[in-house]
């Protein structure tokens, strides 16, 4: 075993000497060779650019003051090259003006020589440290050990192994020949013997009489092909219904891979909502400005919007006024999580739960990182997770509990009246509401039993820090009563007018406000997590195409039909079914559009087998809310998820390992409650309108 903890086996790290004093380079070299560094060395700037470039070292230690390039102009030229290096200026004509000027430059750290050499190690280990966060905050990919199967596997970010699968899944299911069974779907018309097929495809209702699946995607796309007349002239027609089929098989690829490498970090998040788009652009799925409509819906600017909101918010120290309001009863770990958690959640079934995970979000970051600094530790990786995905799924599971908590449960409405059959908001709450505690209180037990012997803070009182947060910056300052006007007024467009102006809109608007009175600034609107913007519009145009091009009526018809006859035919058998079914495809599509998707065939289904549509609707609704396991589930995920990082060292605390991992658990939790305690609990005491 070496000094630097390295085996004689493993790769040593690499560092760089630049110093024109060819005896003390060379025997700083050899000292620390002994130390199980590889050492490289040259006399140069021009040399150390070309070994920087070819040799890609961990630390470069750079003398200041060389003839012709100097140290300031290399490490200009270092930083442009590989910006992840960490640069240890090293010089024997140190001043506070030396120092001053390298700091502009991105200096790791500052030494005068002749230093000692257990102090230039210590340097340079910390400098190794930094230089492994700086590779994940520059997303480049670093493997220790180099071999065929490493690089298979890859690393977050670069994982070749899962690309070639995704490349040869997506190959397999695109040249598949489309089934019977969907060439049924796309062809079967409105109005026909066989309409019930077609009841669950999202627009069924706005297809015209005798229109199939196929033509109705062609038409309302825009989507034509040429075909070869006999006199030998061409035509543009509407895509006939084999192409239309290949259409849905693309979108079942493109749901396949997206979900395999968000799920593994096969490539940057971003880099997979990008590939989503040019799937569908090259495919043919819609024409070049469907796609672009399809990416930019009104939840990706409600996802922009909340992202620089949050930073206004923080900004003028706002949300630490919001913690004591919000976060005064959790005194402990466990009040937070037995207390806050239903508190929040119930909060969530009436008022936007996107926009309370936006609020208390950076205000758990700021009570983690203080209590980092305050026990003096790096990370407390258990102690994250609990704080911020207690208060996501907390949120999350606010949905069953109003009308008023997603869009989702108007949608769900919208169909029950199709039906014919109206649900007042009372009657939701009443079926609905008593779900979210219990549900909430699970959460954060589970959470709680998980991380008590794993976390290093063993006695966080939220509220006391939060407290000692907003003591430090004293009273209220004008700006910040400017912006918590300007939240008041967009909560009340949320709530009022988002029927009229989406929850995209308002806050847009609050941003625009913002700037004017000189409170946001354009490069704070820049600095937000464009990733999980761009995550979350690929999300929606996943959305988009697997509803209109039959393939989510493919997927939601092979469930139907491998259902067993008893759950077909029981009003708590059937529930259970379309729960079961919509808690899994809410996590890989928008919950808005599985329900669409789902509730058309859901309620015809209750009909038929005599049950009461209203309690096969709300199960299917309720369930919509368990998007917990993928980033792209809400944008409550994608919020937490933007957020859950180092401030200092760019460090992403929660990965989406974390997501799937505790999302899986927490969906076990949600459908045991929902079956228990709902559907063959308190609903059994409950009349339903048959």
């Amino acid at each position: 075993m070496t000094e630097n903890g390295k085996t004689g086996d493993e790769k040593k790290p690499i560092i760089l000497l630049v110093d024109d004093e060819d005896q003390f380079r060379t025997a700083l070299a050899k000292r620390l060779a002994v130390r199980g560094y590889e050492v490289l060395d040259v006399n140069n700037g021009e040399d150390a650019i070309k070994i920087v470039r070819h040799k890609n070292p961990e630390v470069v230690v750079l003398d200041q003051k060389m003839p012709d390039m100097d140290g300031i102009q290399t490490l200009r030229e270092l930083k442009n090259i590989r910006p992840e290096v960490q640069i240890i200026m090293l010089t024997g004509h140190g001043s506070i003006e030396s120092a001053r000027m390298t700091g502009k430059h991105d200096v790791f750290a500052y030494l005068q020589k002749p230093a000692p050499l257990d102090e230039v190690i210590e340097k340079i280990e910390g400098a190794r440290d930094e230089y492994r966060y700086s590779m994940a905050r520059y997303e480049i990919p670093h493997i220790e050990e180099k071999s065929i199967k490493n690089w298979l596997i890859g690393v977050q970010g670069a994982r070749p192994g899962i690309i070639i699968l995704g490349a040869l899944l997506f190959a397999l299911i695109y040249f598949m020949p489309p089934s019977d069974r969907l060439e049924i779907l796309m062809t079967t018309p409105k109005g026909s013997v066989g309409e019930e097929k077609i009841l669950g495809y999202s627009d069924f209702r706005k297809m015209k009489p005798d229109q199939t699946v196929a033509q109705y995607y062609a038409d309302r796309a825009g989507l034509y092909e040429t075909v070869k007349n006999p006199d030998g002239t061409k035509t543009k027609v509407l895509l006939g219904s084999k192409t239309a089929m290949n259409r849905a098989h693309v979108m079942i690829g493109v749901l396949v891979v997206a979900a395999l490498f968000w799920a593994t970090g096969a490539v940057p998040v971003g880099i997979t909502a990008l590939l989503v788009g040019v799937l569908m652009y090259f495919f043919g799925v819609l024409p070049p400005d469907g796609v672009a409509k399809a990416f930019a819906k009104d939840a990706v600017f409600f996802i922009f919007g909340v992202l620089a909101m949050a930073t206004a918010i923080s900004k003028t120290g706002l949300d630490r006024r919001i913690g004591i309001l919000l976060l005064n009863p959790s005194t402990s770990i466990l009040k937070m999580s037995m207390i806050f958690a239903p508190m929040v959640a119930v909060t969530a079934s009436f008022l936007s739960e996107h926009a309370l995970i936006a609020f208390i979000a950076p205000i758990f970051m700021m009570v983690y990182m203080g209590a980092m600094r305050a026990g003096n530790i790096s990370k407390d990786k258990a102690l994250v997770v609990m704080m911020m995905l207690t208060l996501n799924y907390a949120c999350n599971l606010g949905g069953p509990g109003s009308p008023a908590a997603g869009g989702r449960n108007a949608i769900m409405i919208a169909i029950l009246g199709d039906y014919g059959i109206s649900l007042s908001f009372g009657q939701w709450v009443m079926y609905g509401l008593p779900f979210v505690p219990v549900a909430a209180i699970a959460v954060g037990l589970y959470f709680y039993l998980w991380g008590r012997n794993k976390i290093k803070i063993k006695t966080l009182n939220v509220s006391a820090a939060v407290r000692r947060e907003s003591d430090k910056i004293g009273k209220m300052t004008m700006d910040e009563y400017k912006t918590a006007v300007v939240l008041v007024i967009l909560i009340f467009m949320w709530s009022a007018f988002s029927s009229r102006f989406g929850m995209g809109g308002p806050v847009i608007l609050a941003l625009v406000v913002l700037n004017i009175l000189g409170i946001l600034r354009w490069k704070d609107v820049q600095s937000i997590h464009w990733d999980v913007v761009f995550l979350y519009a690929a999300a929606s145009a996943m959305g988009t195409g697997l509803a209109m091009t039959g393939a989510a009526l493919l997927i939601a018809d092979a469930f139907v039909a491998v259902l067993p006859t008893f759950m077909a035919t029981s009003a708590a058998g059937l529930s259970i079914a379309v729960s079961l079914f919509t808690g899994v495809l809410t996590n890989f599509m928008s919950d808005g559009a599985t329900v669409a998707a789902i509730g058309p065939i859901a309620v015809p289904m209750a009909t038929i087998a005599g049950v009461s549509p209203i309690m096969v609707g709300l199960s299917t609704a309720f369930a919509s809310s368990f998007a917990h396991m993928l980033i792209i589930g809400t944008p409550n995920n994608a919020i937490i998820f933007a957020l859950a990082k180092d401030y200092e060292t760019g460090e992403q605390l929660i990965t989406m390992k974390d997501f799937f991992v505790h999302g899986f658990m927490v969906l076990l939790l949600s459908f045991a409650i929902l079956w228990g305690w709902v559907i063959l609990g308190y609903w059994q005491l409950m009349k339903f309108p048959v």
